[in-house]
């Protein structure tokens, strides 16, 4: 069945850096875009970066574009999301999603996502 499974969050010092990954299973990453979103306590669940199936295509929403860097291993069928110059407003829990349609006409939507995976914890300290 499908699966996403992400993992490596921690506790880092602002100005510092993480990689998240997204282990994908039943399924292929070659047809199917994946998002990365984030949910803070007592805040919506929101959008920050998507790649796609396709041909690799990413978007960024301005509160991490030039900081957060989305890519993809296909032979690992993982996503990984580089985030540097980390700052405490970006401590959250972050989670990847198996993206319906492709990055270009998503606006983030969480109905456009259709499998999640359980979330991996960020904290950024000041």
């Amino acid at each position: 069945q499908v699966q996403l499974v992400e993992s490596g969050g921690g506790l880092v010092h602002t100005g510092g850096s993480l990689r998240l990954s997204c282990a994908a299973s039943g399924f292929t990453l070659d047809y199917y875009g994946i998002g990365w979103f984030r949910q803070a306590p007592g805040k919506e669940r929101e959008g920050v970066s998507c790649i796609d199936g396709s041909d690799g295509s990413t978007d960024y929403p301005d509160s991490v574009k030039g900081r957060f860097t989305i890519s993809r291993d296909n032979a690992k069928n993982t996503i990984y999301l580089q985030m540097n110059s980390l700052r405490p407003e970006d401590t959250a829990v972050y989670y990847c999603a198996r993206l319906r349609t492709t990055c270009s006409v998503s606006d983030y939507s969480l109905d456009e996502y259709d499998y999640w995976g359980q979330g991996t914890q960020v904290t950024v300290s000041s």
